[in-house]
Protein backbone atom coordinates (compact mmCIF):
# COMPACT_ATOMS: atom_id res chain seq x y z
CA UNK A 1 0.00 0.00 0.00
CA UNK A 2 1.50 2.71 -1.17
CA UNK A 3 2.11 5.94 1.71
CA UNK A 4 -0.62 8.96 2.51
CA UNK A 5 0.40 12.20 3.50
CA UNK A 6 -0.70 12.97 6.61
CA UNK A 7 -2.27 16.41 5.59
CA UNK A 8 -4.50 14.30 3.16
CA UNK A 9 -5.97 12.78 5.98
CA UNK A 10 -7.48 17.03 6.95
CA UNK A 11 -11.32 17.24 6.81
CA UNK A 12 -13.89 14.52 6.15
CA UNK A 13 -14.65 14.51 9.98
CA UNK A 14 -17.35 12.76 11.19
CA UNK A 15 -20.93 14.11 12.57
CA UNK A 16 -22.54 12.93 15.62
CA UNK A 17 -25.82 13.73 17.03
CA UNK A 18 -26.21 14.17 20.65
CA UNK A 19 -28.73 11.82 22.79
CA UNK A 20 -29.07 12.89 26.02
CA UNK A 21 -28.97 16.77 26.35
CA UNK A 22 -31.99 18.63 26.09
CA UNK A 23 -32.35 19.90 22.40
CA UNK A 24 -36.29 20.85 22.68
CA UNK A 25 -37.61 19.95 19.81
CA UNK A 26 -34.44 19.77 17.36
CA UNK A 27 -31.74 17.61 16.44
CA UNK A 28 -28.40 18.59 17.33
CA UNK A 29 -25.09 17.33 15.63
CA UNK A 30 -21.44 18.28 16.24
CA UNK A 31 -19.02 17.77 13.56
CA UNK A 32 -16.24 16.27 15.50
CA UNK A 33 -13.34 18.35 13.93
CA UNK A 34 -11.16 17.75 16.74
CA UNK A 35 -10.42 14.40 15.02
CA UNK A 36 -8.29 16.46 12.43
CA UNK A 37 -4.51 15.98 12.24
CA UNK A 38 -3.18 18.57 14.63
CA UNK A 39 -6.63 18.41 16.84
CA UNK A 40 -8.74 20.90 15.70
CA UNK A 41 -11.01 22.92 12.56
CA UNK A 42 -7.99 24.85 12.36
CA UNK A 43 -6.03 22.16 9.76
CA UNK A 44 -8.49 23.55 7.40
CA UNK A 45 -7.34 26.93 7.18
CA UNK A 46 -3.78 26.05 7.92
CA UNK A 47 -3.26 24.03 4.78
CA UNK A 48 -5.82 26.53 2.54
CA UNK A 49 -3.56 29.80 3.76
CA UNK A 50 0.08 28.05 3.08
CA UNK A 51 -1.07 26.52 -0.21
CA UNK A 52 -2.11 30.06 -1.53
CA UNK A 53 0.79 31.50 -0.53
CA UNK A 54 2.67 28.47 -2.43
CA UNK A 55 0.48 29.47 -5.18
CA UNK A 56 1.38 33.30 -5.38
CA UNK A 57 5.16 32.99 -5.01
CA UNK A 58 5.37 34.22 -1.51
CA UNK A 59 6.57 31.19 -0.02
CA UNK A 60 9.32 29.19 -1.11
CA UNK A 61 10.74 26.42 0.30
CA UNK A 62 12.65 26.62 3.39
CA UNK A 63 11.00 29.54 4.20
CA UNK A 64 10.02 31.48 7.06
CA UNK A 65 6.19 32.39 8.44
CA UNK A 66 4.69 34.01 11.69
CA UNK A 67 1.44 34.59 12.74
CA UNK A 68 -0.87 35.76 15.43
CA UNK A 69 -2.92 33.20 17.25
CA UNK A 70 -4.87 33.08 20.54
CA UNK A 71 -5.52 29.45 19.75
CA UNK A 72 -5.50 26.18 17.26
CA UNK A 73 -4.61 28.40 14.35
CA UNK A 74 -0.88 28.21 15.75
CA UNK A 75 -1.75 24.23 16.35
CA UNK A 76 -2.57 23.77 12.85
CA UNK A 77 0.30 25.84 10.70
CA UNK A 78 2.86 24.12 13.05
CA UNK A 79 1.65 20.67 12.13
CA UNK A 80 1.96 21.94 8.55
CA UNK A 81 4.96 23.63 8.73
CA UNK A 82 7.18 20.91 10.14
CA UNK A 83 5.69 18.57 7.35
CA UNK A 84 6.69 20.90 4.27
CA UNK A 85 9.99 22.22 6.05
CA UNK A 86 9.38 25.81 6.73
CA UNK A 87 10.50 27.92 9.54
CA UNK A 88 7.72 29.44 11.84
CA UNK A 89 6.98 32.05 14.34
CA UNK A 90 3.99 32.39 16.74
CA UNK A 91 2.92 35.42 18.37
CA UNK A 92 0.73 33.99 21.13
CA UNK A 93 -1.50 35.96 24.42
CA UNK A 94 -0.74 35.13 27.32
CA UNK A 95 -3.89 33.43 28.20
CA UNK A 96 -3.52 29.98 25.97
CA UNK A 97 -3.30 27.28 27.72
CA UNK A 98 -0.21 25.62 28.41
CA UNK A 99 -0.61 22.44 26.65
CA UNK A 100 -0.92 23.97 23.78
CA UNK A 101 2.14 25.99 24.03
CA UNK A 102 4.17 23.21 24.35
CA UNK A 103 2.31 21.58 22.01
CA UNK A 104 3.95 23.75 19.44
CA UNK A 105 6.89 24.32 20.69
CA UNK A 106 7.38 20.34 20.28
CA UNK A 107 6.26 21.17 16.72
CA UNK A 108 9.27 23.21 16.13
CA UNK A 109 7.58 26.47 16.26
CA UNK A 110 9.63 29.50 18.10
CA UNK A 111 6.87 31.16 20.75
CA UNK A 112 6.48 34.73 21.24
CA UNK A 113 4.39 35.30 23.84
CA UNK A 114 2.65 38.75 24.37
CA UNK A 115 0.25 40.42 26.50
CA UNK A 116 -3.94 39.41 26.51
CA UNK A 117 -4.65 42.67 27.55
CA UNK A 118 -4.26 44.79 25.36
CA UNK A 119 -6.71 46.20 22.38
CA UNK A 120 -5.63 46.41 18.39
CA UNK A 121 -2.94 49.76 18.73
CA UNK A 122 -0.95 48.87 21.92
CA UNK A 123 2.78 47.50 20.75
CA UNK A 124 2.37 44.03 22.51
CA UNK A 125 -0.99 43.55 20.97
CA UNK A 126 -0.63 39.96 19.30
CA UNK A 127 -1.39 41.31 15.64
CA UNK A 128 0.36 44.12 15.86
CA UNK A 129 3.70 42.42 16.82
CA UNK A 130 3.56 39.76 14.61
CA UNK A 131 3.02 41.99 11.74
CA UNK A 132 6.14 43.90 13.24
CA UNK A 133 8.46 40.43 13.08
CA UNK A 134 6.79 39.81 9.61
CA UNK A 135 8.13 43.23 8.32
CA UNK A 136 11.59 43.16 10.15
CA UNK A 137 12.59 39.30 9.61
CA UNK A 138 11.20 39.13 5.37
CA UNK A 139 8.96 36.24 6.71
CA UNK A 140 5.77 35.28 4.97
CA UNK A 141 2.68 36.83 7.59
CA UNK A 142 0.29 34.65 6.99
CA UNK A 143 -2.94 36.98 8.61
CA UNK A 144 -5.40 34.47 9.34
CA UNK A 145 -7.64 37.80 9.60
CA UNK A 146 -7.09 39.26 6.13
CA UNK A 147 -6.59 36.46 4.44
CA UNK A 148 -9.16 35.43 1.91
CA UNK A 149 -7.98 31.48 1.47
CA UNK A 150 -9.18 31.01 5.14
CA UNK A 151 -13.04 31.60 4.50
CA UNK A 152 -12.71 29.78 1.30
CA UNK A 153 -11.36 26.39 3.06
CA UNK A 154 -14.54 26.56 4.73
CA UNK A 155 -16.88 27.35 1.99
CA UNK A 156 -15.75 24.75 -0.36
CA UNK A 157 -14.70 21.85 2.25
CA UNK A 158 -16.80 22.20 5.47
CA UNK A 159 -19.66 23.39 4.09
CA UNK A 160 -20.54 20.97 1.29
CA UNK A 161 -19.28 17.73 3.75
CA UNK A 162 -22.03 18.95 6.14
CA UNK A 163 -24.21 19.21 3.52
CA UNK A 164 -23.93 16.49 1.72
CA UNK A 165 -23.43 14.19 5.49
CA UNK A 166 -26.97 15.86 6.81
CA UNK A 167 -28.54 14.25 3.20
CA UNK A 168 -28.80 18.12 2.61
CA UNK A 169 -31.49 18.99 5.60
CA UNK A 170 -29.46 21.78 7.62
CA UNK A 171 -32.12 24.28 9.03
CA UNK A 172 -29.44 25.72 11.29
CA UNK A 173 -25.64 26.27 11.63
CA UNK A 174 -23.68 27.51 14.62
CA UNK A 175 -20.53 28.85 14.68
CA UNK A 176 -18.44 31.45 16.61
CA UNK A 177 -16.25 33.95 15.19
CA UNK A 178 -12.16 34.06 16.13
CA UNK A 179 -11.07 35.38 12.73
CA UNK A 180 -14.08 34.72 11.03
CA UNK A 181 -13.56 32.42 8.57
CA UNK A 182 -15.65 29.61 9.46
CA UNK A 183 -18.94 31.66 9.84
CA UNK A 184 -18.20 33.42 6.69
CA UNK A 185 -16.98 30.38 4.23
CA UNK A 186 -19.97 28.64 5.84
CA UNK A 187 -22.84 31.58 5.37
CA UNK A 188 -21.44 32.06 1.49
CA UNK A 189 -21.96 28.42 0.97
CA UNK A 190 -25.58 27.72 2.47
CA UNK A 191 -26.67 31.08 1.02
CA UNK A 192 -26.26 29.42 -2.17
CA UNK A 193 -27.04 25.75 -1.59
CA UNK A 194 -29.76 26.70 1.01
CA UNK A 195 -30.62 30.26 1.89
CA UNK A 196 -32.91 29.28 4.62
CA UNK A 197 -30.92 27.84 6.66
CA UNK A 198 -30.02 29.66 9.84
CA UNK A 199 -26.86 30.99 10.35
CA UNK A 200 -26.25 31.37 14.08
CA UNK A 201 -23.19 33.18 16.20
CA UNK A 202 -21.96 31.67 19.10
CA UNK A 203 -19.92 34.35 21.02
CA UNK A 204 -18.47 34.62 24.53
CA UNK A 205 -19.84 37.75 26.82
CA UNK A 206 -17.46 40.44 27.08
CA UNK A 207 -16.50 40.17 23.06
CA UNK A 208 -18.21 42.71 20.96
CA UNK A 209 -19.05 40.75 18.02
CA UNK A 210 -22.74 39.30 19.27
CA UNK A 211 -24.06 42.97 19.51
CA UNK A 212 -22.48 44.34 16.20
CA UNK A 213 -24.60 41.34 14.64
CA UNK A 214 -27.92 43.26 16.69
CA UNK A 215 -27.05 46.90 16.35
CA UNK A 216 -24.22 47.32 13.74
CA UNK A 217 -22.62 49.12 16.52
CA UNK A 218 -19.04 48.32 18.01
CA UNK A 219 -19.06 48.42 21.73
CA UNK A 220 -16.74 47.99 24.38
CA UNK A 221 -14.45 44.53 24.75
CA UNK A 222 -14.29 42.91 28.04
CA UNK A 223 -12.32 40.00 29.10
CA UNK A 224 -13.44 36.26 28.83
CA UNK A 225 -11.53 32.60 29.35
CA UNK A 226 -12.89 31.22 26.66
CA UNK A 227 -9.77 30.39 23.95
CA UNK A 228 -10.21 30.64 20.31
CA UNK A 229 -13.26 32.50 19.57
CA UNK A 230 -14.67 36.28 20.43
CA UNK A 231 -13.02 39.30 19.36
CA UNK A 232 -12.27 43.05 20.73
CA UNK A 233 -12.90 44.30 16.67
CA UNK A 234 -14.65 43.05 13.62
CA UNK A 235 -12.15 40.87 11.37
CA UNK A 236 -11.72 42.32 8.34
CA UNK A 237 -12.61 39.40 6.30
CA UNK A 238 -15.27 38.30 8.26
CA UNK A 239 -18.86 38.26 6.57
CA UNK A 240 -21.60 38.71 9.52
CA UNK A 241 -24.27 39.92 7.15
CA UNK A 242 -26.01 36.55 6.88
CA UNK A 243 -25.80 35.70 10.89
CA UNK A 244 -29.86 35.76 11.94
CA UNK A 245 -29.42 34.80 15.48
CA UNK A 246 -26.72 35.87 17.73
CA UNK A 247 -26.13 33.88 21.53
CA UNK A 248 -23.60 35.90 24.29
CA UNK A 249 -22.69 32.68 26.34
CA UNK A 250 -20.47 33.34 30.04
CA UNK A 251 -17.65 31.59 30.26
CA UNK A 252 -19.23 29.69 33.43
CA UNK A 253 -22.37 28.56 31.04
CA UNK A 254 -19.30 27.68 28.35
CA UNK A 255 -17.46 25.69 30.89
CA UNK A 256 -20.41 23.99 32.24
CA UNK A 257 -21.95 22.76 28.87
CA UNK A 258 -18.47 21.41 28.12
CA UNK A 259 -18.14 19.74 31.09
CA UNK A 260 -21.97 17.89 30.62
CA UNK A 261 -21.42 17.25 27.01
CA UNK A 262 -18.44 15.20 28.49
CA UNK A 263 -20.30 13.84 31.16
CA UNK A 264 -23.55 12.71 29.49
CA UNK A 265 -22.66 12.51 25.78
CA UNK A 266 -19.03 11.32 26.03
CA UNK A 267 -17.09 13.97 24.24
CA UNK A 268 -13.95 15.52 25.42
CA UNK A 269 -14.57 18.84 23.94
CA UNK A 270 -12.64 22.49 23.90
CA UNK A 271 -13.59 25.59 25.65
CA UNK A 272 -14.76 27.22 22.07
CA UNK A 273 -16.94 24.01 21.66
CA UNK A 274 -18.55 24.56 24.85
CA UNK A 275 -19.78 27.98 24.04
CA UNK A 276 -20.86 26.85 20.77
CA UNK A 277 -22.85 23.60 21.91
CA UNK A 278 -24.30 26.29 25.06
CA UNK A 279 -25.57 28.75 22.06
CA UNK A 280 -27.13 25.55 19.40
CA UNK A 281 -28.87 23.95 22.82
CA UNK A 282 -30.90 27.71 23.47
CA UNK A 283 -31.30 27.96 19.68
CA UNK A 284 -32.97 24.51 20.10
CA UNK A 285 -34.71 25.16 23.15
CA UNK A 286 -36.18 28.15 21.72
CA UNK A 287 -37.50 26.83 18.85
CA UNK A 288 -41.36 25.29 18.57
CA UNK A 289 -40.98 23.31 15.05
CA UNK A 290 -38.29 20.42 15.14
CA UNK A 291 -35.29 21.29 13.24
CA UNK A 292 -31.75 19.91 12.35
CA UNK A 293 -28.85 22.19 13.90
CA UNK A 294 -25.25 21.43 13.79
CA UNK A 295 -22.48 23.25 15.27
CA UNK A 296 -19.10 22.06 16.08
CA UNK A 297 -16.76 20.17 18.47
CA UNK A 298 -13.60 22.75 17.25
CA UNK A 299 -10.50 20.95 19.22
CA UNK A 300 -10.67 18.31 22.23
CA UNK A 301 -10.68 19.23 25.77
CA UNK A 302 -7.56 16.97 26.53
CA UNK A 303 -5.97 20.83 25.81
CA UNK A 304 -7.89 22.03 28.20
CA UNK A 305 -7.10 19.32 31.71
CA UNK A 306 -5.12 22.17 33.74
CA UNK A 307 -7.86 24.49 33.06
CA UNK A 308 -11.72 23.89 32.59
CA UNK A 309 -11.67 20.49 33.43
CA UNK A 310 -9.70 21.29 36.79
CA UNK A 311 -12.21 22.13 39.42
CA UNK A 312 -9.60 24.17 42.01
CA UNK A 313 -8.78 26.12 38.18
CA UNK A 314 -12.33 26.92 38.12
CA UNK A 315 -12.62 28.07 41.74
CA UNK A 316 -9.56 30.19 41.25
CA UNK A 317 -11.52 31.75 38.74
CA UNK A 318 -14.42 32.74 40.63
CA UNK A 319 -16.60 29.87 38.18
CA UNK A 320 -16.99 27.04 40.80
CA UNK A 321 -19.92 25.44 41.18
CA UNK A 322 -19.74 25.04 44.93
CA UNK A 323 -22.54 26.66 46.74
CA UNK A 324 -21.51 29.51 48.91
CA UNK A 325 -21.62 28.97 52.91
CA UNK A 326 -21.03 32.59 53.99
CA UNK A 327 -17.46 32.42 55.79
CA UNK A 328 -14.32 31.56 55.62
CA UNK A 329 -15.05 28.21 54.05
CA UNK A 330 -15.88 30.08 50.77
CA UNK A 331 -11.88 31.56 50.49
CA UNK A 332 -10.50 27.79 50.76
CA UNK A 333 -9.96 26.60 47.37
CA UNK A 334 -8.76 23.08 47.98
CA UNK A 335 -11.12 21.51 50.67
CA UNK A 336 -10.73 18.07 52.15
CA UNK A 337 -14.35 17.47 51.96
CA UNK A 338 -14.31 17.82 47.74
CA UNK A 339 -10.87 15.36 47.90
CA UNK A 340 -9.16 18.68 46.61
CA UNK A 341 -6.49 18.76 49.32
CA UNK A 342 -2.70 18.45 49.18
CA UNK A 343 -1.05 17.43 51.83
CA UNK A 344 1.80 15.04 53.88
CA UNK A 345 1.75 13.02 56.45
CA UNK A 346 4.72 14.09 59.05
CA UNK A 347 6.48 10.31 58.32
CA UNK A 348 6.78 11.00 54.23
CA UNK A 349 9.82 11.96 53.31
CA UNK A 350 10.77 15.64 52.15
CA UNK A 351 11.20 13.85 48.76
CA UNK A 352 7.52 13.10 48.65
CA UNK A 353 6.72 16.51 50.15
CA UNK A 354 8.57 18.13 47.00
CA UNK A 355 6.80 16.08 44.31
CA UNK A 356 3.66 17.16 45.53
CA UNK A 357 4.75 20.66 45.49
CA UNK A 358 5.77 20.27 41.71
CA UNK A 359 2.74 17.75 40.81
CA UNK A 360 -0.01 20.50 42.07
CA UNK A 361 1.88 24.13 41.13
CA UNK A 362 1.81 24.58 44.83
CA UNK A 363 4.30 26.32 47.33
CA UNK A 364 3.27 24.99 50.60
CA UNK A 365 1.43 22.01 52.33
CA UNK A 366 -0.25 21.42 55.13
CA UNK A 367 1.16 18.52 57.00
CA UNK A 368 -1.55 15.94 58.69
CA UNK A 369 -2.20 13.55 61.06
CA UNK A 370 -4.98 11.76 61.38
CA UNK A 371 -7.27 14.12 60.23
CA UNK A 372 -5.71 17.17 62.32
CA UNK A 373 -3.16 19.47 61.29
CA UNK A 374 0.39 19.33 63.15
CA UNK A 375 2.06 21.47 60.96
CA UNK A 376 3.10 23.34 57.30
CA UNK A 377 5.69 23.01 54.95
CA UNK A 378 6.93 24.96 52.23
CA UNK A 379 9.85 25.63 49.39
CA UNK A 380 11.63 27.29 52.07
CA UNK A 381 11.43 25.19 54.91
CA UNK A 382 12.54 22.46 52.40
CA UNK A 383 15.73 24.55 51.45
CA UNK A 384 16.60 25.45 54.68
CA UNK A 385 16.43 21.60 55.66
CA UNK A 386 18.60 20.66 52.84
CA UNK A 387 20.88 23.29 53.37
CA UNK A 388 21.19 22.20 57.52
CA UNK A 389 21.72 18.79 56.05
CA UNK A 390 19.04 16.81 55.92
CA UNK A 391 18.33 14.44 53.36
CA UNK A 392 15.83 14.21 50.69
CA UNK A 393 14.70 10.58 52.87
CA UNK A 394 14.20 12.81 56.07
CA UNK A 395 10.91 13.08 57.17
CA UNK A 396 9.04 15.90 56.60
CA UNK A 397 8.17 15.64 60.47
CA UNK A 398 12.22 17.43 60.95
CA UNK A 399 11.34 20.51 58.63
CA UNK A 400 7.76 21.15 59.11
CA UNK A 401 6.80 24.58 60.89
CA UNK A 402 4.58 23.66 63.66
CA UNK A 403 4.19 26.93 65.25
CA UNK A 404 0.32 27.21 63.42
CA UNK A 405 -2.45 29.76 63.84
CA UNK A 406 -6.07 28.81 63.46
CA UNK A 407 -8.94 30.92 62.77
CA UNK A 408 -12.91 29.12 63.05
CA UNK A 409 -14.98 29.15 60.14
CA UNK A 410 -17.34 32.30 60.96
CA UNK A 411 -14.23 34.55 62.30
CA UNK A 412 -14.28 37.56 60.90
CA UNK A 413 -12.62 38.67 57.50
CA UNK A 414 -10.25 41.55 59.44
CA UNK A 415 -8.61 38.46 61.49
CA UNK A 416 -7.91 36.81 58.32
CA UNK A 417 -6.69 40.10 57.26
CA UNK A 418 -4.23 40.79 60.34
CA UNK A 419 -3.01 36.90 59.85
CA UNK A 420 -1.64 38.12 56.27
CA UNK A 421 -0.17 41.21 57.51
CA UNK A 422 1.80 39.10 59.99
CA UNK A 423 3.23 36.72 57.25
CA UNK A 424 1.12 34.02 58.02
CA UNK A 425 -1.38 31.02 56.65
CA UNK A 426 -4.89 31.17 57.66
CA UNK A 427 -5.98 27.40 58.79
CA UNK A 428 -8.90 27.12 59.10
CA UNK A 429 -10.50 24.76 61.87
CA UNK A 430 -13.58 24.15 63.28
CA UNK A 431 -13.67 22.18 66.59
CA UNK A 432 -10.54 20.60 65.63
CA UNK A 433 -11.50 19.33 62.25
CA UNK A 434 -9.31 20.91 59.60
CA UNK A 435 -11.34 22.48 57.00
CA UNK A 436 -8.05 23.80 54.73
CA UNK A 437 -5.68 26.74 53.81
CA UNK A 438 -6.39 30.32 53.24
CA UNK A 439 -3.63 31.83 51.43
CA UNK A 440 -3.13 35.68 49.75
CA UNK A 441 -3.44 34.35 46.45
CA UNK A 442 -7.05 32.23 47.29
CA UNK A 443 -7.93 35.50 49.10
CA UNK A 444 -7.24 37.47 45.47
CA UNK A 445 -8.31 34.91 42.98
CA UNK A 446 -11.94 35.83 45.70
CA UNK A 447 -11.52 39.38 44.99
CA UNK A 448 -10.85 39.17 41.24
CA UNK A 449 -14.29 36.83 40.99
CA UNK A 450 -16.55 39.23 42.88
CA UNK A 451 -14.94 42.44 40.48
CA UNK A 452 -15.49 40.18 37.11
Amino acid sequence: MAPVDLLSHIGRTPIVRLETLDTGPCELFVKLESQNPSGSIKDRIAVSMIDAAEQEGRLRPGGALVEATAGNTGLALALVAARRGYRLTLVIPDKMSREKIAHVRALGAEVVLTRSDVGKGHPAYYQDLAQRLADETGAVYIDQFNNPANPRAHETGTGPEIWEQLNGQVDAVVAGVGSGGTLTGLSRFFARVSPTTDIVLADPEGSILAEYTRSGQVGEAGSWLVEGIGEDFVPPVSDLSRVRHAYTISDGESFATARAVLRHEGILVGSSSGTLIAAALRYCRAQTKPKRVVTFVCDSGNKYLSKMYNDTWLNDQGLSERAPVGDLRDLIARRPDEGALVSVDPQETLRIAYQRMKLHDVSQLPVLEHGSCVGLIDESDLLLALQRGLPFGAPVARAMVTDLETLAPDAPLDALLALFERGRVALVVDQGRFLGLITRMDYLNAQRGKAA
